[in-house]
């Protein structure tokens, strides 16, 4: 796996790497034939621009030739970028999801280098890291080679040539810099499996096993709502343990907002809160608050003129 390519809305792998490979290099010839004749109008209509306009081409040529003009010149650079890019990695017989890993690689020698050999890993641990050197890079010719399926340099850039077979693929000659054993790409600390933070991540779950019913799961939620409230600041005296509790403490309190009792003989509707406290005791007429009459806001406003005449 190379890359993926949106141009040919395809991934670039083993097997389609030569044609990739070809399909830039007749891009490339193709753009750099346009712009070949394209300039030469363009450096005319520069030195005819003092002329009369009927002389020149019409206003629908010069919008076709801005239009390719505009178009040609990056598509141009980019694809040239990328394919000065893709014969580079296959001198060097690399691809570049390997380049990076090569870079990648070197960054983390460097930093064991001024380490005494070691950099950090995964929960705090120390790992000693060895620089390695990349297996597959045996010469130019034969990285050219072996990346286009061919050792006959006619076949390299033929536009027919037939596709590589996938088990050609199994198995890739080596430069023997490093040990037969070792694979690519080496260890890398950062990529190291982790240890769990807290607890045992295979049983996250608090309300137990599966099978244990639905009144177990209901206590657990109310546990896990009782430990919330606990752990936000929710006050202790808020909570109920169940809903029997809830509804014994409902029957407890026989005074609630709006009733009626016998106070000196004669039945006073009262507001009372929870700790059986009156309006009274916070300072209110409770006689002005429930019996006060309902004067309409005109007589309200007659009121106020006579008391202002007075």
């Amino acid at each position: 796996m190379d890359h993926h390519c949106p141009w040919t809305y395809n991934c670039v792998s083993y097997t389609t790497l030569p044609h990739f490979i070809r399909f830039l290099v007749y891009t490339n010839v193709s753009l750099a034939y346009l712009t070949y004749l394209l300039f030469p109008h363009l450096h005319d209509l520069w030195l005819n621009r003092a002329l009369p306009s009927y002389l020149g081409p019409n206003v629908l040529q010069l919008v076709h030739l801005m239009s390719l003009l505009i178009t040609l010149t990056p598509t141009f650079i980019v694809l040239l970028i990328l394919l000065v890019r893709t014969i580079w990695n296959l001198v060097l017989n690399q691809t570049t999801i390997e380049n990076w890993e090569i870079e990648r690689h070197a960054t983390l020698a460097r930093r064991a280098r001024f380490n005494n050999g070691f950099v950090d890993g995964p929960n705090g641990m120390r790992v000693r890291l060895k620089r390695y050197e990349f297996p597959y890079d045996i010469g130019i010719y034969k990285n050219i080679a072996e990346g286009i399926g061919s050792r006959n340099p006619l076949i390299w850039l033929w536009p027919f040539a037939s596709t590589v077979s996938v088990k050609s693929g199994y198995d890739f000659e080596v430069n023997g810099f490093e040990d037969s054993d070792f694979a690519w790409p080496p260890p890398d600390p950062d990529r190291m499996s982790r240890k769990p933070m807290n607890g045992d991540v295979r049983d996250p779950f608090t309300h137990g096993e599966e099978g244990e019913g639905a009144e177990s799961w209901v206590q657990a939620v109310r546990k896990r709502q009782m430990d919330d409230q606990k752990r936000f600041g929710g006050a202790e005296e808020d909570n109920y343990e169940s809903e029997s509790d809830m509804a014994d403490d409902e029957v407890k309190s026989d005074h609630r907002p709006g009733q009626v009792e016998h106070i000196g003989g004669e039945e006073v509707l009262v507001w009372r809160n929870d700790d059986g406290e009156r309006l009274a005791d916070f300072g209110i007429d409770e006689e002005a608050e429930w019996r006060e009459e309902d004067v309409p806001l005109g007589e309200l406003i007659r009121r106020r003129k006579a008391h202002e005449i007075e």
